[in-house]
């Protein structure tokens, strides 16, 4: 198998465009949002979570406004990516794939949008084993340092390297998605 590289990456993001996956634009929209305000605020958080899991997404609307200012400005000054995973996860409607839009948005050279896609690609690639279906916080730590690595040895950021693991698994998974 072909090891993941700049060709690979670039191939994966144009073919991204046609998958059902979040739109960059709108990550980096949310982005700037939470850089200039500190914090997202309950609806803007609703907003991540639709992109990201429409099907769970009106958990978020449970969760009190200032609960949710307070969390994201608290992932600003946490350390480590378990802990801003474990911090988003708190709040209702927000698991490992979905806080992993948070960060990205946050901080696209450092983190990526992950699930079930993108862990199958790095397990093909023999970065990880065996098949996942859910993600806790741990499992984002296992998925971004490979990402990481992958974006260190090529010309993409960890949100690029991201969006074309999830493309590569659209156009070669056999079978169901779950």
């Amino acid at each position: 198998m072909a090891e993941i590289d700049n060709s690979l990456i670039a191939e994966y993001l144009e073919v991204y465009a046609d998958t059902q996956g979040i739109l960059p634009d709108q990550i980096t929209e949310f982005g700037e949002q939470y850089r200039t305000q500190g914090y997202l605020t309950r609806q803007q958080l609703y907003e991540i979570a639709y992109e990201s899991s429409t099907r769970s997404a009106y958990h978020v609307e449970s969760n009190p406004e200032p609960r949710c200012e307070e969390v994201t400005a608290n992932v600003r000054r946490v350390e480590g990516d378990f802990s801003k995973i474990q911090l988003l996860a708190g709040l209702s409607g927000f698991k490992a794939p979905t806080a992993s839009c948070v960060l990205t948005a946050l901080d696209p050279q450092q983190h990526a949008i992950v699930d079930t896609r993108v862990w199958a690609t790095l397990e093909r690639f023999g970065f990880l084993e065996g098949r996942k279906e859910s993600f806790d916080a741990a499992d984002y730590v296992r998925m971004i340092e490979p990402i990481r690595e992958i974006a260190a040895a090529s010309e993409y950021s960890p949100e690029a390297v991201g969006y074309a693991l999830f493309a590569y698994d659209v156009e070669h998974r056999e079978g169901t998605l779950h």
